[in-house]
């Protein structure tokens, strides 16, 4: 089998069953599927489908978003198959559990992953900072929008520890951990993120200096899933506490200063 592929997913990623079809913008799949096997139409149709899955899974481990939502996509909204056969011995079986959907599944998935990678430069071990963006996480403006940093100026050196901050392998492993935890939350597959809970705040008092007993809830944004909010305070409520930052408070709430 061979697989030719071009691909983009910048501008119009997709999860299907939850982005809405209502506009459409430059940035596809599109997949050539070649093999020397002559095809019935049901092997035809089943190599569909095993490409398809091999596809949405080069997108899923490449943790691809979707343009709209920033949930995870399954495609773009333009995507394309064509299959051609050949003219060797007939194949009737093209799913996952027959030789000729393996091979086929295992080329789709390389073609996919090393496609998105030389049009987007899109990679596996990009930085979590990226990952952030694609889900249309930015940090100072999400400070912008926080009433309990003062100031300009307060906000700007949090955006900037912040960066700093995931420089370090240990805080950006844990903050990819978040992610990983927020998408299982999404998808219902966790009851809450209180276990996750007592990991933030060890996180903050690792960055303290000091043992923090509640992450202040500097970012509110509803938008964000409990558990990565959860770890952005963490981060935040760290390096405020590190750099004495005071924090502003509504009515008979503590007020956070360096080193309490």
């Amino acid at each position: 089998v061979g697989v030719f592929a071009t691909a983009g997913v910048k501008s119009n990623a997709m999860r299907a069953g939850f982005d809405s079809g209502d506009f459409w913008e430059p940035g596809t799949i599109n997949l050539i599927i070649l093999t020397n096997r002559a095809l019935t139409p049901a092997a035809m149709t089943r190599i569909m489908i095993t490409a398809t899955e091999a596809k949405t899974a080069a997108l899923e481990d490449l943790d691809i978003r979707s343009s709209y939502t920033g949930l995870a996509a399954t495609g773009t909204g333009t995507d394309n198959i064509i299959v051609a056969e050949g003219s060797g011995s007939p194949a009737a079986l093209a799913g996952g559990h027959a030789k000729l959907g393996d091979l086929i599944a295992k080329a789709v998935y390389r073609a996919v992953t090393e496609a998105i990678g030389k049009q987007n430069g899109i990679a596996k071990n990009r930085n979590i900072a990226a990952r952030l963006e694609e889900r249309k996480i930015n940090l100072e403006t999400l400070l912008k929008k926080s009433d309990m940093v003062r100031t300009s100026g307060q906000k700007l050196l949090l955006a900037q520890n912040f960066e700093a901050l995931l420089q370090d392998s240990y805080y950006a492993g844990f903050l990819a951990s978040a992610l990983a935890v927020s998408d299982a939350e999404a998808r219902g597959l966790t009851s809450g993120p209180e276990a996750f809970r007592d990991w933030c705040l060890l996180i903050s008092g690792r960055i303290a200096g000091s043992p923090v007993k509640a992450c202040e809830d500097i970012v509110r944004s509803q938008e964000i899933q409990p558990a990565l909010r959860l770890a952005l305070n963490a981060l935040l409520t760290g390096l405020a506490r590190r750099e004495g930052i005071v924090l502003e408070h509504s009515q008979n709430e503590e007020i956070l200063t360096s080193g309490s």
